[in-house]
């Protein structure tokens, strides 16, 4: 897991080709302005999710992991708390390969993430995103998903 200010993403863009075309697309998008959606990058291998949620209750947060791709989640606007932990002992709910996830029970560690701070998870890696600090915030974020 990477946890960072996005002005030091180049710290972590040339750990793979993949990772930097995610990268590029959180520097040269005007992400304040773009719709809520899905964005591809390069066809099913580096693609975008633009999210707009309210944060919520720990208990209505799932704690998740995917397996063949790498989450690069950037906050837009707002901030959240994310859960983070690794598969180590996590007992497994449910899961969907097809659909790359796996929802766990277990405890996590949590992080603050402010406007301008990304994550990066590795297969290895579980996060409970969304989880709200204090009061409910409105949250804008952008998830590049990074094709392993």
């Amino acid at each position: 897991m990477i946890i960072d200010k996005i002005e030091n993403y180049g710290l972590y863009a040339n750990l793979t080709e993949r990772l930097a075309r995610g990268f590029e697309f959180i520097k040269n998008t005007d992400l304040v302005s773009i719709e809520a959606g899905t964005y591809e990058i390069e066809d099913k291998v580096v693609f975008a999710i633009v999210q707009e949620y309210d944060t919520k209750e720990i208990k209505d947060c799932a704690l998740e992991g995917h397996t063949k791709y790498i989450d690069i989640q950037y906050v837009i606007d707002g901030s959240e708390l994310i859960g983070v932990s690794t598969k180590n002992d996590q007992k497994v709910v449910t899961s969907d390969l097809d659909k790359d996830y796996t929802f766990y029970e277990g405890e996590t560690t949590y992080l603050k993430l402010e406007a301008g701070m990304f994550t990066v998870f590795f297969p290895d890696d579980l996060h409970r995103p969304s989880v709200k600090d204090g009061e409910s915030a409105r949250v804008k974020k952008v998830v590049v998903k990074v094709l392993i």
